[in-house]
């Protein structure tokens, strides 16, 4: 089938849109390429995305209406995947506007799109971030999510009620997936192990928040692709319950290995990984952070009999095998 990824460039949608040209689907890509990080990394992606005759790519900026609707019209994919988003925690407490810009109103534009074309299925991606302020754990879909600590965990707790709307009114397949913490080759510099990789060979000390004492649910891209891959191929149907007018065909999903991870003992694998003994400059929790997540995977088993299950140790080692290649350390 064609499928329309947005974020190509970036890291959860190189893995998607490569997972999905091997097994033969067309897919055209949207990244705007913005500076958020190294744009080289991102070029790196889609080079190796465009070896083949099977992907497009067009640059353009979700937030960009027009642009938008008509490459969904032009193209006509069967289903969408919406990745694209301002992503980072910290950043939305500098940069807020961003964040509406992008995640916001680039994601209606999306669901516009949608609507007019009649895609088969919307799947896009939700964060871990939405719970919040909730202490309760594991996290399920269940939870309520109107505690968001940060604009980012808002914008996207946003993208579901927006899907849910679009899906009850103009009859949208959308599924929303909740990723935790996601690591692995080719991920963002922005994030722990990347930045913990880089200052530990570099010799530099690395910022260690909450003491340490941070809990992690880190799900390795593999894993988030299985899973999104699966959730695509399958999109949810509107069912009437107890004589009653058929609910919204929208879903969410939580995708996350289902096993916390303490920062200190994260830290401790990737030393062995890279053989050197990080320096650590002991912190307080940050704004906008939480200090656990915990995923509660049971609807996905359920609904797509898979769950997250490679372990931390092998996916820190694949990362420091694939940094030390690329960057030639």
């Amino acid at each position: 089938m064609k499928v329309l990824v947005t974020g190509i460039a970036g890291f959860i949608g190189y893995h998607l849109a490569r997972r999905l040209l091997d097994r033969g689907d067309e897919v055209v890509g949207i990244d705007n390429l913005n500076d958020y990080y190294d744009v080289r990394l991102k070029e790196s992606r889609l080079e190796r995305l465009l070896s083949s005759s099977q992907c497009q790519f067009h640059r353009l900026d979700l937030a960009d209406g027009l642009a938008v609707s008509a490459l969904v019209k032009e193209s006509r994919p069967h289903r969408i995947v919406n990745l694209a988003a301002q992503a980072g925690v910290r950043h939305s407490l500098t940069h807020p506007h961003a964040y509406v810009e992008t995640n916001v109103t680039g994601f209606l534009n999306v669901l516009e799109a949608a609507r007019h074309c009649k895609v088969e299925h919307l799947v896009f991606a939700s964060s871990s971030s939405v719970y919040g302020g909730n202490h309760e754990l594991p996290f399920s879909t269940e939870h309520r999510t109107d505690s968001p600590l940060s604009l980012y965990a808002a914008s996207k707790r946003a993208n579901e009620l927006m899907a849910h709307a679009y899906s009850h009114l103009y009859e949208i397949p959308c599924t929303g997936l909740r990723f935790f913490s996601v690591y692995g080759p080719w991920g963002r510099p922005d994030m722990a192990l990347f930045q913990f990789t880089r200052a530990i060979l570099e010799g530099r000390p690395i910022d260690v928040y909450n003491d340490g004492r941070l809990q992690r649910d880190f799900t390795y891209i593999d894993d988030i692709v299985e899973g999104t891959v699966r959730v695509l191929d399958k999109a949810p149907a509107a069912s009437p319950r107890n004589g009653y007018a058929a609910p919204p065909a929208c879903r969410l999903y939580n995708i996350g290995t289902h096993q916390p991870v303490e920062l200190l003992h994260f830290i401790e694998i990737l030393e062995n990984c890279l053989g050197r003994k990080a320096s650590k400059v002991f912190l307080p929790l940050q704004p906008g952070d939480v200090p656990a997540t915990f995923a509660d995977v049971t609807e996905l088993q359920r609904d797509f009999g898979f769950s997250p299950s490679t372990p931390i140790s092998v996916g820190v080692a694949r990362f420091v095998d694939w940094y030390r290649e690329y960057y030639a350390v």
